[in-house]
């Protein structure tokens, strides 16, 4: 059995870890601060420094391990179980790595925020109006 791409090619497994977060690669070159044409020439080489495999994994949301030792028949025997084996399903449920309460405080603070920069803005432009009129 002969593959095209050898079993640890670190560029191919970005470039599938990439496309199953649904990112597309100018994405990816945007969170890394570079082109798309070097996330293409990353995605082409076998071989990676740590430090930039740490900054990709960072910008892909996932561990540099995670992409170490993805694989495709990992993901695939996943999506098997699950769709197979119900009781693998909470595989998939959504565990926030947030308190949604604090973040809905945060935006509410954020709010206010914007509210008191507003009226801050229009007492501003009557004081100034007001100076006109006076004149």
């Amino acid at each position: 059995m002969s593959t095209l791409t050898k079993p640890n090619h670190i560029g191919r497994k970005i470039s599938r870890i990439r496309e199953l977060k649904d990112m597309k690669q100018e994405a990816l070159a945007q969170a890394l601060g570079t082109n798309q044409q070097a996330v293409s020439i990353m995605e082409n080489s076998e071989t990676i420094e740590e430090e930039k495999l740490i900054e990709v994994a960072k910008a892909l949301g996932v561990s540099v391990e995670a992409i170490k030792n993805f694989s495709e028949e990992a993901v695939f025997n996943i999506i098997g179980n699950t769709v197979t084996n119900h009781d693998s399903a909470g595989f998939f449920q959504y565990h926030p790595t947030f308190n949604p309460i604090d973040k809905l405080i945060e935006v509410y603070q954020e709010k206010e925020k914007l509210y008191e920069r507003l009226l801050q803005a229009e007492k501003d432009k009557n004081e100034y109006l007001e100076k006109l009129v006076k004149g």
